[in-house]
Formats: structure tokens, C-alpha cells, sequence
């Protein structure tokens, strides 16, 4: 799993910068009723997302909170005022207080189903009754593009995918909410070079390949063989489902 206190500093820059943000932002708020006021963006990160839907509507206050702390700084800077250091499973804040939470990229990032299914039932009992609920699904499978550096890692271990669809349409139907609407959006300048694989493989970002054992090694000479080194392929698709807690 990746250290994201050490990863902020090159989060944005490493991951589609403005352009994937804008993209994402665009695609959370066509999923947000229209008299949305209040607003909490769970795992907000780096708060470059969180700033753009903060200044998409008129009237409307958005909250970020984020469990490390050198992301909830730099989100602080964009929203001054604004940003929580908190876990999702525990959200510092009452109930039904807010009319719409969203949680992008964060539920692929739990190490276990429960902490999914509590993060999903504290995203739950803030939310309103008649407010929505925003979630990324399937992060992982939005990366295989059918490109020629996913033939090379078909067949690496994997970890489970706690962000299934399925799985979290369960999780929020278990928890009084009801599907509502989903969405799709391009991780903009995320497509993946060969050269960038190597060097995610080199610092963790695969989780079931540990840097420096001989499985990742093996997976790193194989892209390093592949042509066109730094061209990147296709960008990956982001899927988001909506959930609506009834009046």
C-alpha cells in the first residue's frame, strides 16, 4: 500500500493533474440533485477536486476530509477553512448534516470488506434523508485499457477488489440507500507508458507485488521489452454509482 503522506507532494502531478480533476468534478456533480447546499468530499486528497466542485455552484459548501495528514494540508490550502483530518469509518460529524457526500477513489483503497461496508454506513448516516451519496466503483479494472502492458500483467497477483460494484451497491442497499444513477469519466493524462509501469512497480503501487522481489522484477524486464517506451495507452475509464437515501 502506498504512504499518500509521502505520496502528496507528487499525488497531483503523478495522476492527470487539472485535467483529471475537472473531469472527475464534472462527473460527481451530474449526479448531485440540483438544491444540493451542504456537501462533504470523503478522501478528498490533495483537495484538487474538492476545490472544483466547491466553486461549480452557486451556493453550495463543501467539507473535505482526509486521513493523511500531508493531504489534508495541501487541501487545506485550496479550501481554507474547510478540510477535516479524520477516517471514513469514523467521520467527526452528526448525523444526516449534509446533503450529498461523495468518496472518489477511496473505497479500492480498504484493506478489508468491513472497512468498506463502514465507510459506506458513516458516508450513510451523515447524508439526509432525500440526499445522495457519490462513490467510485471497479478502480481496478478502469486501468485495463487492453493495452500491451496489460497482456504483460494479466497474469500478476492481485489483490480482492473491495470497490466491486456489486459489492458496494450491497453495502449501501444494507444501509437504507437505494440505487440512483452512475456515471462515467476519463482518467485524463493517466493512460500508462511501459516506462511508467516500471518505475509504479519499482515503489508499490502494485500491492500484491512487493518492489524488489523476483515476481516484480520479472514483470518489470518483460515492459521493459515492449516497444514505444513512453507513449502512453489509453487513458482508463472511471465508473461512479449513486445511491439516494429516501425521504
Amino acid at each position: 500500500m502506498l504512504d499518500y503522506d509521502e505520496e502528496a507532494e507528487r499525488y497531483d502531478a503523478s495522476r492527470g493533474g487539472e485535467p483529471r480533476a475537472a473531469a472527475a468534478a464534472e462527473a460527481v456533480l451530474g449526479l448531485l440533485p440540483a438544491g444540493t447546499r451542504r456537501l462533504l468530499d470523503v478522501a478528498c486528497g490533495t483537495g484538487i477536486v474538492t476545490r472544483r466542485l466547491a466553486a461549480a455552484r452557486d451556493g453550495l459548501s463543501v467539507t473535505g476530509v482526509d486521513l493523511a495528514a500531508a493531504m489534508a494540508r495541501r487541501a487545506a490550502a485550496r479550501l481554507p477553512g474547510s478540510v477535516v483530518l479524520a477516517d471514513s469509518r469514523r467521520l467527526p460529524f452528526g448525523d444526516g448534516g449534509f446533503d450529498a457526500v461523495s468518496s472518489v477513489w477511496l473505497l479500492h483503497l480498504a484493506r478489508t470488506d468491513d472497512d468498506v461496508r463502514t465507510s459506506v454506513g458513516e458516508c450513510a448516516r451523515v447524508l439526509r434523508p432525500g440526499g445522495v451519496y457519490v462513490t467510485t466503483v471497479d478502480k481496478a479494472a478502469a486501468h485495463n485499457v487492453g493495452s500491451d502492458i496489460d497482456a504483460v500483467l494479466a497474469s500478476r497477483p492481485r489483490r480482492p477488489a473491495r470497490d466491486e460494484a456489486a459489492l458496494v451497491e450491497s453495502y449501501a442497499l444494507a444501509h437504507g440507500l437505494v440505487p440512483a444513477g452512475q456515471a462515467r469519466f476519463a482518467g485524463r493524462g493517466q493512460g500508462r507508458s511501459p516506462r511508467r509501469t516500471v518505475a509504479d512497480l519499482r515503489r508499490g503501487w502494485f500491492v500484491a507485488l512487493p518492489p524488489g522481489g523476483a515476481l516484480a522484477d520479472g514483470f518489470a524486464a518483460r515492459l521493459a521489452r515492449l516497444p514505444d517506451q513512453d507513449r502512453p495507452r489509453p487513458d482508463p475509464v472511471f465508473s461512479l454509482r449513486a445511491f439516494l437515501k429516501p425521504e
